[in-house]
């Protein structure tokens, strides 16, 4: 059976919004998010379809604050809350967040690469 710890898993981005460490696991990817500062994602989506994040995800926020953006609604989850993220969210973190999730990694793939594009012209790192 696969597995990770989020100190295995490499580290992959690293700027001032988010430090996030991802690892494969078969068809999944584990993902271990850090924000130091308080993040909204609009600007990381522009470019997908309805500008939302179009991957679903299944998590738990572990520290912090998590706000995910629907057309229609917000949802509000706190530290010890999981949830599920169907795609068309955009989220938003407050400073000292840190979340687990479990993403299809096809679907992550596609999504990632819009973001990184859209970080790097933010002047993010990837």
């Amino acid at each position: 059976m696969p597995r990770t710890r989020k100190e295995q898993a490499p580290l992959l981005v690293d700027s001032p919004v988010i430090q996030g460490r991802y690892a494969e696991l078969d068809n999944y990817t584990v993902s271990f998010e850090t924000f130091p500062q308080d993040a909204d994602g609009t600007p990381a989506f522009i470019g997908l379809p309805d500008d939302r994040c179009q991957c679903p995800h299944w998590g738990m926020v572990l520290s912090g604050r998590l706000q995910l953006r629907f057309r229609d609604r917000t949802e509000d989850y706190m530290a010890g809350d999981v949830y599920y993220a169907p795609p068309g969210h955009v989220p938003v973190v407050a400073a000292g967040t840190e979340t687990v999730e479990f993403s299809p990694t096809e679907k992550l793939r596609e999504t990632t690469a819009v973001v990184a594009a859209n970080m790097s012209h933010a002047g993010g790192t990837r």
